[in-house]
């Protein structure tokens, strides 16, 4: 089924929204879920958690791109339960990815038009890099993947995405404080 049609029936509130999605998108959410948290059964809860929000939101949104509807709710949903789960136990290598970006992404307790200058900003700025620096920025900060997984991935050495990431990473802000973002 295609995503209009899956949309479609969010609106129509025809619960076989849900089971489509899940048919659909279910293994790809629980991935974006799975490498944040590193846990089947969390990744699980937050995929079901991502239906719920799903079914909550639409409508009144319309996504364009249900993927990435979809991904942005798991991706968001998997850091609230990342940070809930790191009082008991710590998990070196998504919190070293929140790290590296802390110094550069605003904190986003300010207006939400900030948050809108933000994404508009972090798409253009996406938009510059070449393709491989791209993919690699986008693996490391979006699905969390560890630097050797990337490594592994690219067919690189792990030092050279880390050097890849700490270029990419001093570009980004200097293009954030080049469109008056700061920290």
């Amino acid at each position: 089924m295609d995503d209009e049609a899956i949309v479609k029936l969010y609106f129509e509130r025809n619960e076989w929204a849900i089971s489509e999605t899940q048919n659909k998108y279910g293994r790809y959410c629980h991935s974006i879920a799975n490498n944040i948290l590193h846990s089947d059964d969390d990744a699980e809860e937050c995929v079901n958690d991502t239906y719920c929000k799903a079914w909550g939101s639409i409508p009144p949104e319309k996504p364009r791109l249900l993927a990435a509807f979809l991904g942005r709710i798991t991706r968001n949903l998997a850091i609230n339960r990342y940070l809930y789960n790191r009082a008991e136990k710590r998990d070196k290598s998504v919190e070293t990815a929140l790290d590296e970006l802390e110094d550069i992404i605003p904190s986003g307790d300010n207006d939400p038009s900030d948050g809108i200058a933000l994404r508009d900003a972090i798409n253009g700025f996406l938009a510059r890099l070449p393709k491989n620096s791209r993919i690699i920025f986008v693996q490391r900060y979006w699905y969390m993947l560890s630097v050797k997984e990337i490594a592994e991935g690219h067919k690189l050495t792990e030092g050279n995405v880390r050097v890849i990431l700490l270029r990419t990473r001093e570009k980004f802000r200097e293009y954030l404080e080049k469109e008056g973002i700061t920290v």
